[in-house]
Order: C-alpha cells, then structure tokens, then sequence
C-alpha cells in the first residue's frame, strides 16, 4: 500500500476508537512491505491424484519448497479458473474446490483451509493497469491450486488467492499483464503458475498412464524445444506458440493449460537464474514440466 492509499483509507475510518483504527491501517499497511525478492514458480500440476500421492513429481514439489522463505501471501494463475474479463479471489476464506470426476472419495476428502487475502487482492488489482480487474467473491481454491500447493505448504498456513485467466485475449495480452505484477515479488509474494506446457487430454496414452517419461514424437519434440526457449530466455518463440509448427500445435489444443508459464515467465528479471525439475513427459500427450526462477 503507497503512502497516498493509506492515507486515503485512513480519512474515511472514524475518528472515534483511533487507536484500534491505527492499528488496522498499520497492520494493512505493513502487510506488503518491501522484503527479500520471492522466487516464481510454473508447476505442472498433472493428475488431481497427485493431491494424494507420493511419486516422483510430487517428490518433485516437496524439493522445490525447500528453497522457498516462507511468503506472506501467495497470488496463483491456475489453468482451471477462465472467465470472461480478468478477477482476483477476494473472499477471506476461499473454499477447496473439487472440480473433477470420476476420482476415488479420499480426493473428494481432501481441504485445503488457507485463508484468503482481500487486502492482497485489492493490491493486486490496482498494479494492473492494462485492464480492470474484477474481485470475486465466488470462486475460491481450485484443483490447479490446492493439488500443488498442499506438498508446498501442507499446514495451509499461508493466505492464497487466485488470478483468473482471459479466455478471450492472446498470449502476449496475458505475457504483458504478468509483467505488471512483478513488484509484488519485493513485497513477500510467491507468484505460482499451475498447469501443463504439453496438455493434450484427447491423445493419452492411457496404457502407459504409469509409464514415466514416455512421450509421442511431437511431445518429446516440443519439450526439448519448449524447455530451450525457456532456459534461454526466448519468450517471443514462447508468446507466439501458434507459430511453431504441428508439435507445438498438438501439444497445446487449447491454451489454458500453456499461459500459467508465460505468467511466470514473464515476471523473471536479467539477474534471476532460472532451472527445470519434474521434467518428464507421462501419458505420451503429457509433460510435467516444471520451472523455478530465483
């Protein structure tokens, strides 16, 4: 919060029971402060099950955690919450959503309790300026969050929100947004994008659904090509997917999945360094793929 926020927020607060006003506009105030630089992570989140499992991918995650201070507040870009317009979650308890089928009961059990952050959200939307964000009270935690950040933070003790995804712009439009975000990282902010890079649910490989690391031709094609783009900082190629030829073609049918990675691409500065982990195809039509930048 800048100094002309605050003192805004201070002028239609009463001016009787001063103190614990005071209180709460320091408390708001202080909630995003300037801290050490987060770190930004693009998970491939996979399966709803791995919610539940423990297998090399979410061995995978557990690991990631380890180098990542504990944040004030988490904003996540999830593949599965796409709305028509942009909207940050601004509920203070967001509800776990189970938006699947078809998965054994002890799935469906699963909460994840983290509290919300208005404040948070209200942030957030006052950085964007390439459009307006709307703040939704309805939504709440869905699978591309919660599935992941429970071996991150498994207490659910840090505030969550979630960051919708524009069905009806481009890539670049959601690059260009992102990058209007990346102050929130000097403010105590992890920045998560949850999805897949390669997500083509209509040509799995159901026989090898267990088969770690095996990939059809074009998958395998597109990863290699995908993750040298990354790991050279080529996000033009990146932005214009649609251009790449039939394996970029085969591995991103639809796009929601993909633009959770140009969100956290697009928040990495000259100075972070930035590696790969959980880096394998599953299914033949899948990648776990995922990408930490510090």
């Amino acid at each position: 919060m800048n100094r002309k926020e605050f003192l805004k927020l201070a002028s239609i607060l009463p001016l009787s029971n001063m103190p614990s006003n005071l209180s709460i506009l320091h408390k708001i105030s202080d909630q995003l402060e300037s801290t050490e630089r987060m770190p930004v992570l693009f998970l491939g989140h996979g399966s709803p099950m791995n919610a539940i499992e423990d297998n090399e991918f979410v061995q995978g995650f557990k690991s990631i955690a380890k180098k990542i201070s504990k944040p004030k507040a988490i904003l996540c870009i999830s593949a599965h919450w796409e709305t028509k317009g942009t909207f940050v979650t601004a509920m203070k308890n967001p509800k776990t959503i189970h938006d699947f089928g078809g998965f054994p009961q002890a799935l469906y059990n699963v909460q994840y309790p983290a509290q919300g952050s208005p404040q948070l959200a209200v942030e957030t939307k006052s950085y964007v300026k390439k459009t307006n964000i709307g703040l939704d009270y309805n939504w709440g935690l869905d699978h591309g969050a919660w599935s992941v950040l429970i071996h991150l933070f498994p207490k659910a003790e840090i505030p969550v929100i979630q960051l919708s995804l524009d069905y009806t712009k481009d890539a670049k439009y959601h690059y260009d947004l992102a990058k209007e975000l990346k102050s929130l990282r000097d403010k105590g902010i992890l920045i998560v994008g949850s999805g897949n890079m390669i997500h083509n649910l209509g040509m799995v490989a159901w026989d090898k659904l267990n088969s770690s690391g095996y990939g059809y031709d074009w998958c395998l094609e597109a990863r290699s090509s995908m993750n040298k783009n990354i790991l050279s900082d080529n996000h033009i190629d990146l932005i214009n997917y649609k251009l790449k030829g039939k394996a970029y073609q085969l591995s991103i049918p639809t796009p929601e999945h993909y633009l959770p990675l140009l969100y956290t691409l697009a928040l990495k500065d000259s100075t972070d360094k930035i590696s790969l982990f959980n880096d394998k195809a599953i299914a033949g039509s899948l990648t776990m793929t995922s990408v930490f930048i510090a």
